[in-house]
C-alpha cells in the first residue's frame, strides 16, 4: 500500500468555484463567492486550495464562471508560485463553450467533463474535486489513502450535523462499515447515523475518484439529455446504487489544535459571513489562522504595518478584541470586536462595534457603526450612525434577518441622493 506522499503526487485537485453565493446579496454583485473576502486578509478560496498544497497535492485546476475577474486576479497574484519544471502547477478554467457553441458549464459535473482533455494531460490517478466556497482546514491526503484502502469507485467527505438541520444538506445513510446505502439531496426526513440517532452524515461537496473511473462517468452523463450534470443530483446517487460509495468522516483529517472541535463553515449569507469573522476576535478562536504547520496561503498585499494614534481622553485610536490588518490607519477611533482588512482608515471620534470591515475603506469624523459589514472601497461618511436603528438603516441598506447591516457604495450614494 503506497503512503500518503506517493498517492498525493498522483491526484490533482480540481475546484469548482464558479457560483455566485447568491445569499451574499451584493457582496457577490462584483465577485464570485469563492473570492469574497475573509479572515482579514485571505479569500474564500484560499482554504481549498491551501488544504490541497499543505496536504501535498500540487497539480490543481479552478473552473470559475461568473464574474470572475477578481477571482482570476487573486490567483495570478497569490497562487503563482508552482514550477511546472517541478510537475506542478494550478490551471484557471474559465467556460469557455470548449464542447458546445450552446451551453457554458451546465452543473459542477458538466464543469469537469469539458475539461477532460486537460485532466487526461495531468496524467494523474486520482481527482479530488472540491468546492472553492467553504471555510474549513483538512488533510486531504487522508481521505485519498481511505478511498485507496477502500476500493472505492466514490469517497465522499462528510460532515457530522444535528439531524434537524441536516435537510440544509446532501445526507447520506450509511452501514456500519462506512458504504453509503442512499444519498438524497436536501430530504425533509434526514436518515440518522449508525448508532446516533440524533446525527447525520451530510455531504462537504468534497469527493475523491479513480479518474479513469469518472472520466467514463462523465462522458455518459454528457450524453444523457435528462441529467442536470451535477455531481450531487446525478452522478452521485447514480454510484451509491451500482457501484461502492465510502463515506470519510472530516472529523478524522481536519486539521485542528488537540481538544479543538472541528471547524467548517459555509459563510453563504450575510450573518454566517459576518459571525464567522467576528467569532475570529475571540480569545481562542475556533478557526486557528495562526498554525504555522497548517497555514492558508494568500496575496499579501505589500503594506505598512497597522498604525494607531491620538491619545486623548475621547479621541484615542484603540482596538479591543479586534483583529487589524497591515496598512490601517486608526486616528481617534474607538473599535471593538471588529475585524478590519488591509489599507482601512478610521478617523477622530468614530466607534466601530462588531464591525467585518473589507479593504480600502475609509470611515469618517463621529461614525458610529454596529453589527456591520463594510464592502471594500467604501467612504463612510462624517456622523453616519448604523446598528442603533433598524428601521431608519433598513431605508437605505441591506439589514440581514440576524440584524446585521450590510453597506456597499451604491447604498451610500442612493442615501446621499435621497432615493
Amino acid at each position: 500500500m503506497p503512503d500518503s506522499r506517493q498517492l498525493t503526487r498522483r491526484a490533482m485537485a480540481f475546484v469548482l468555484a464558479g457560483g455566485r453565493g447568491s445569499r451574499l446579496h451584493e457582496l457577490t454583485d462584483r465577485r464570485v463567492k469563492p473570492a469574497v473576502y475573509f479572515g482579514g486578509k485571505t479569500r474564500i478560496i484560499d482554504f481549498a486550495l491551501s488544504n490541497a498544497m499543505n496536504s501535498g497535492i500540487r497539480k490543481i485546476a479552478v473552473a470559475t464562471q461568473y464574474k470572475a475577474h477578481s477571482l482570476i486576479r487573486h490567483l495570478q497574484r497569490g497562487w503563482n508560485f508552482f514550477r511546472a519544471e517541478r510537475n506542478e502547477f494550478l490551471d484557471i478554467l474559465p467556460a469557455s463553450q470548449r464542447m458546445s457553441e450552446d451551453h457554458w458549464y451546465r452543473g459542477t459535473a458538466d464543469a469537469v467533463a469539458q475539461n477532460i482533455d486537460i485532466v487526461d494531460s495531468y496524467d494523474v490517478d486520482y481527482v479530488v474535486i472540491l468546492a472553492g466556497d467553504h471555510i474549513y482546514k483538512m488533510d486531504y491526503s487522508q481521505m485519498l489513502r481511505e478511498h485507496v484502502e477502500n476500493a472505492a469507485d466514490v469517497t465522499i467527505g462528510c460532515l457530522t450535523v444535528p439531524r434537524a438541520q441536516a435537510s440544509a444538506f446532501g445526507v447520506m445513510a450509511v452501514d456500519q462499515g462506512g458504504r453509503i446505502t442512499s444519498f438524497q439531496e436536501k430530504p425533509a426526513d434526514p436518515p440518522p447515523m449508525p448508532g446516533n440517532p440524533e446525527m447525520s452524515l451530510a455531504s462537504m461537496g468534497i469527493y475523491v475518484f479513480n479518474w479513469a473511473f469518472l472520466r467514463d462517468l462523465l462522458i455518459r452523463d454528457a450524453d444523457d439529455s435528462q441529467s442536470s450534470h451535477d455531481f450531487g443530483n446525478d452522478l452521485i446517487p447514480q454510484i451509491v446504487r451500482h457501484g461502492k460509495a465510502m463515506a470519510h468522516r472530516f472529523d478524522t483529517s481536519c486539521v485542528r489544535a488537540p481538544g479543538a472541535p472541528t471547524y467548517w463553515k459555509d459563510v453563504g449569507t450575510v450573518d454566517a459571513f459576518w459571525q464567522a469573522n467576528i467569532d475570529l476576535t475571540d480569545f481562542t478562536p475556533e478557526l486557528n489562522l495562526w498554525d504555522r504547520d497548517w497555514p492558508i496561503w494568500t496575496y499579501s498585499e505589500s503594506a505598512p504595518p497597522a498604525k494607531f494614534i491620538h491619545d486623548e481622553a475621547d479621541r484615542r485610536g484603540s482596538a479591543v478584541s479586534s483583529m487589524v490588518s497591515g496598512g490601517c490607519i486608526i486616528s481617534g477611533t474607538e473599535i471593538r470586536n471588529s475585524l478590519l482588512f488591509t489599507q482601512v482608515q478610521t478617523n477622530s471620534y468614530a466607534v466601530l462595534d462588531h464591525a467585518v470591515v473589507l479593504p480600502y475603506v475609509t470611515v469618517h469624523r463621529r461614525a458610529r457603526l454596529k453589527r456591520v459589514v463594510i464592502d471594500r472601497g467604501v467612504t463612510i461618511p462624517e456622523g453616519l450612525i448604523v446598528g442603533e436603528d433598524a428601521q431608519e438603516d433598513a431605508k437605505w441598506f441591506r439589514v440581514s434577518e440576524g440584524g446585521v447591516t450590510l453597506i456597499t457604495q451604491n447604498m451610500l450614494n442612493r442615501r446621499a441622493e435621497g432615493l
